[in-house]
Order: structure tokens, then C-alpha cells, then sequence
């Protein structure tokens, strides 16, 4: 059962062993992530010199839920920019809101800048 959204940013602080990390360890097994958020996480991965065996052996073994970014979802991000853009959001930062949002569950970031933002949903910081 899914009980949080994590933001590409809460995945890399696990992956890097950063400050709240521990949090993340605690709902991996209830998380789902966006397939635009990860592939964030792809991306820094392979920046780091990952190859691309390594990175899916890496993001397997985190054992998320990925959810597609359904014909929905880019309107409703592509709208929020109104809303968010005073916050200075990208994209991907609007990708996991939206998916907070569609299915009514908190979304767990780094990016303190969110919790200021009236979406009605819940975001928790983890640091």
C-alpha cells in the first residue's frame, strides 16, 4: 500500500547517505515515485559514471512503485508553474506535486521552498 510520494531529491539523499536519509529507509516499502522523478535519479546516477546495469540494479533494489506520468498530469504541472513559480519549482519538482496530488498522499522532499505552498497536500522535509 502506498503511503508517500518521494520527490528525486528524497531518493538521492538515501542513495548518498545525506542527513534524513533514515526516514527514507523507513517508507521505502510505502513510497511510489514518479517515472519523471526518477528518471531524475537516473540521470544523477549516471552522472556519477554509473553504467546503466549499475543503475538498474541500484533502483530495483530500492523497491519502489513507479507510476507513469499519466495524460492527466502534464496539464495539472504544467498549471501549477502559476502557482509555484514565485517558488522557482522545475519541472520535476511540479511532476512529484502532482502525483501528491492525484493521489491525495503526502510527498517527501528536501526542497524546503515547497512547504510554503498552498496545494493541500501535505509536505514533509527531511532536513
Amino acid at each position: 500500500m502506498s503511503n508517500y510520494v518521494l520527490d528525486a531529491s528524497a531518493i538521492l539523499a538515501l542513495l548518498n547517505n545525506e542527513r534524513g536519509s533514515e526516514i527514507i529507509i523507513n517508507v521505502l516499502t510505502e513510497a511510489v515515485i514518479s517515472s519523471v522523478n526518477l528518471s531524475e535519479v537516473i540521470a544523477k546516477l549516471a552522472d556519477c559514471g554509473m553504467s546503466e546495469v549499475e543503475v538498474r540494479e541500484v533502483i530495483s533494489a530500492l523497491g519502489l512503485e513507479i507510476i507513469n506520468f499519466e495524460p492527466e498530469m502534464p496539464y495539472y504541472a504544467g498549471m501549477l508553474r502559476l502557482l509555484t513559480r514565485q517558488a522557482g519549482l522545475s519541472f520535476g519538482d511540479r511532476a512529484c506535486l502532482t502525483l501528491g496530488v492525484f493521489l491525495s498522499l503526502p510527498v517527501i522532499t528536501t526542497d524546503r521552498a515547497w512547504t510554503d505552498l498552498k496545494l493541500g497536500i501535505n509536505v514533509q522535509v527531511i532536513r
